[in-house]
């Protein structure tokens, strides 16, 4: 029943207009809908990022981006002020761990948010 539905994750942070700002400028996420309670973002293919007041789910990871070229991703949101996350589990060095096949790395919202980039094989595409 849900497998032809679209899945849009949602985020809560309790400052509303900085994360706009946030997803907007840091991120370079385009903003497609906007009310007084939330606003949604457009991401890659087709997938949407909903952000709404409330309590953050700060501390663990809400939701990645599977990229291409994790270097430079990494590179290119640093320019734009957003801090990467060093880690002892998983190990990272220079901001990326090793998980299986795949490269990953964090960072967080100005909520606490957890956010990951993700490189490699996406399980169930070929």
């Amino acid at each position: 029943m849900l497998a032809d539905a679209m899945l849009v994750t949602t985020v809560a942070v309790t400052d509303l207009d900085r994360a706009k700002r946030f997803f907007q400028d840091q991120l370079g996420l385009s903003l497609v809908d906007e009310t007084p309670f939330a606003v949604r973002f457009a991401a890659g293919k087709g997938t949407q990022v909903s952000v709404r007041r409330g309590k953050p789910n700060a501390g663990q990871t809400v939701a990645h981006f599977e990229v291409d070229k994790i270097e430079s991703v990494i590179r290119d949101l640093s320019a734009r002020g957003v801090a990467f996350e060093e880690y002892e589990s998983p190990k990272t060095i220079n901001f990326i761990a090793q998980i299986g096949p795949a490269r990953g790395s964090w960072f967080k919202d100005p909520d606490g948010n957890v956010f990951g980039v993700r490189e490699g094989p996406v399980p169930g595409i070929r």
